[in-house]
């Protein structure tokens, strides 16, 4: 029996990205430096002094954000305290908009460092914060290896700054 299709011609951008670096440096660094104009086209909520916290383009569930020192660094030990503590300060701030925002049940948190344990980025430390809700691994997920996303990026994206400056 042949198996349905569901295309997701989106995706291709991302397995592009992989292969290619925009100017030859990774999309998390030009996230830290992008000006205010650009902050909206890669997707930046914030900057601090030591990290930038911004939208994953390419989300597991709605409102998938990824936390990440400014520096281009790929272990945590490369990490000095500060950006250490600032790293996890944001994580912090950014489960706070989240709840506010779009309501999740839970979260999963989490680093991959190194290509093998899932890092699409490996040369550029970050942090996934993928919020959850009972029942989101539906039928598609489990049977397809589908993931819904119910809302789209820019409409989450504008919602979120909009509440930034409330946590």
């Amino acid at each position: 029996m042949d198996k349905p299709v569901l295309f997701a011609p989106w995706r291709m951008d991302y397995i592009r990205s992989l292969e290619k670096p925009e100017d030859g440096k990774c999309f998390l660094c030009l996230a830290a430096q992008a000006a205010a104009a650009e902050q909206e086209q890669r997707l930046v909520l914030w900057t601090t002094a030591h990290s930038v916290v911004l939208m994953n383009r390419y989300p597991y569930t709605n409102g998938h954000l990824l936390v990440a020192p400014l520096a281009h660094k790929a272990e945590l030990a490369d990490l000095t305290h500060d950006e250490i503590c600032d790293l996890q300060h944001q994580t912090v701030r950014a489960v706070e908009l989240l709840k506010r925002a779009i309501s999740p049940q839970g979260f999963n948190i989490g680093i991959n460092i190194g290509r093998c344990a899932g890092a699409g980025v490996p040369g550029h430390l970050h942090q996934h914060i993928v919020p959850r809700w009972a029942g989101d691994g539906n039928f598609m997920t489990v049977v397809g290896d589908i993931r819904i996303v119910p809302q789209a990026t820019e409409e989450l994206y504008r919602e979120l700054r909009r509440l930034v400056p409330t946590i």
